[in-house]
């Protein structure tokens, strides 16, 4: 069994930064991506940004403010988030696509940590 731990999220005003992490633990032989979404009240869940083997994504509405960064010795992903907007607001979700130790590829979530920005 794997589990994905999120944490980092919180209160900033607009403009500000702020750092997600999450580390994943349990039956892990390799990560093969990780990445955050988020979900804004009201709308559906949304990519903001992966790492993989294939290289790393953005979504648009991100791009120039938030950075993903890997540590794999760890076993954690980051996403350093600066120039908060309003529209960041939302809970943010880790991601990952990890090989367990009995060689099978799935898909895990964290529980997400909330990030509120004020204008």
């Amino acid at each position: 069994q794997v589990q994905l731990v999120e944490s980092g999220g919180g209160l900033v005003q607009a403009g500000g930064s702020l750092r997600l992490s999450c580390a994943a633990s349990g039956s892990i032989f390799q990560i093969n991506a990780m990445g955050w979404y988020r979900q804004a009240p009201g709308k559906q869940r949304e990519l903001v940004a992966s790492d993989s083997s294939g290289g790393t994504y953005y979504a648009d509405a991100v791009k120039g403010r938030f950075t993903i960064s890997r540590d794999n010795a760890k076993n954690t992903v980051y996403l350093q988030m600066n120039s908060l907007k309003p529209d960041d607001t939302g809970v943010y979700y880790c991601n990952a696509n990890i090989r367990s130790i009995y060689y099978y590829d799935e898909e895990y979530w964290g529980k997400g940590t909330l990030v509120t920005v004020s204008s």
